[in-house]
C-alpha cells in the first residue's frame, strides 16, 4: 500500500508477477507493506534511532510500515529481511547475491554489498540470468526470489553495460537520475544529489533471461569484496575452510551513495555479504 503510483509501479518490477489475472482469485497476502514515506518519526531519539526514518516490522500481525523515506528499495528488502528470517526455518538458504547459468545448466553466484558489481557481473551475454540480487537455495538448487532487477545507473553506458542500458525502456523506472536538456533525457553521470541512481525493470528486459528463474546447485560462488585497502589480491580461489571464513567475516566496503556519510569506499565486515538483512544470527546461516 503506497502513497505514490511510481511506488507500486516499483514493486510491480521488482516483485513476481502473476501470470494471469484468475492467479490472483481469493488471493490471501502473506504480508502488507504500507509505505508512508511523508511520515516521519519524530519522537525517534527516544526511539533509539539514528534518524526521523523507520521501517518497522510486525511479523505476528505479519505488516510492516515505512516512515520518512522515499527511497523504492525498502519496499523489497523489508521482504528480503523477512525471508531472511522465515526461508532458514523451513531448510532453505536466503542469499544476498546475484545468479546466472551457462548453456551446460553451471550455475553461479556473485555475493557482494550494494554497488560491488552483483547486477553488472551477472548480466553476462553469454550467460543467461536468474536474478540479480536476491535468491534461496534449497535440495533442488538456487532460485530467485524477485521478478525484476534494480541496477545502478551511475556512469552506465552501452559500451560498458550493454544489457543494463537495453532495459531502460517502457517500463522501466529511473530513481535519483538527473534529467537534462528540453527532452529530459537521462544524465547517468550527474551525480549532483547522489551516486546511488537507480533503474527498476522486470527481469524479461533482459533479453537472455532464464525464464525458469531456477538452477541446478552452483558451481562457481564469487565473493565481491570492494577491498577498499587492498589487502586482498585481484582473485584467490580460496578452499572450503576459507570460503566459510570469509562468507562469515564478510569482509567488504561500503560504497559511496548506498548510505549516509559514506563518500568513498570505507572499509567494513558484513557477515554473509549482507548483514544489514540478517534477522538470524549468522552461524544460522552458516550452518
Amino acid at each position: 500500500v503506497h502513497e505514490m503510483a511510481w511506488q507500486q509501479h516499483f514493486v510491480t518490477n521488482m516483485f513476481i508477477r502473476a501470470n494471469t489475472e484468475t492467479d490472483l482469485d481469493g488471493f490471501e497476502p502473506d504480508f502488507t507493506v504500507i509505505n508512508a514515506c511523508s511520515q516521519v518519526d519524530e519522537d525517534w531519539e527516544r526511539h533509539g534511532l539514528n534518524s526521523e526514518v523507520a521501517v518497522v516490522f510486525n511479523v505476528e500481525k505479519k505488516c510492516a510500515v515505512i516512515f520518512g523515506t522515499w527511497y523504492g528499495g525498502e519496499n523489497k528488502k523489508g521482504i528480503f529481511s523477512l525471508m531472511n528470517y522465515w526461508l532458514p526455518m523451513q531448510g532453505q538458504f536466503p542469499m544476498h547475491c546475484s545468479a546466472n547459468v551457462g548453456k551446460a545448466g553451471d550455475s553461479a553466484l556473485f555475493f557482494g554489498l550494494s554497488g560491488t558489481g552483483k547486477t553488472t557481473l551477472s548480466a553476462d551475454p553469454h550467460r543467461a540470468l536468474i536474478g540479480d540480487d536476491e535468491h534461496g537455495w534449497d535440495e533442488e538448487g538456487v532460485f530467485n526470489f524477485e521478478g525484476g532487477c534494480y541496477a545502478k545507473t551511475i556512469n552506465l553506458t552501452e559500451k560498458t553495460e550493454p544489457d543494463i542500458y537495453r532495459a531502460v525502456k517502457k517500463d522501466a523506472m529511473l530513481e535519483n537520475v538527473a534529467l537534462k536538456g528540453d527532452d529530459l533525457v537521462p544524465d547517468y553521470f550527474d551525480t549532483t544529489k547522489t551516486e546511488n541512481g537507480r533503474v527498476s525493470y522486470p527481469i524479461f528486459h533482459i533479453d537472455n533471461y532464464h525464464e525458469p528463474q531456477m538452477a541446478g546447485h552452483p558451481n562457481n560462488i564469487i565473493f565481491l569484496s570492494c577491498d577498499a585497502f587492498g589487502v586482498l589480491p585481484p582473485i584467490a580461489k580460496l578452499t572450503p575452510e576459507q570460503a566459510m571464513y570469509h562468507f562469515i567475516s564478510g569482509y567488504t566496503a561500503k560504497v559511496a551513495g548506498t548510505e549516509r556519510g559514506i563518500t568513498e569506499p570505507t572499509a567494513t565486515f558484513s557477515a554473509c555479504f549482507g548483514a544489514a538483512f540478517l534477522t538470524l544470527h549468522p552461524t544460522r546461516y552458516a550452518e
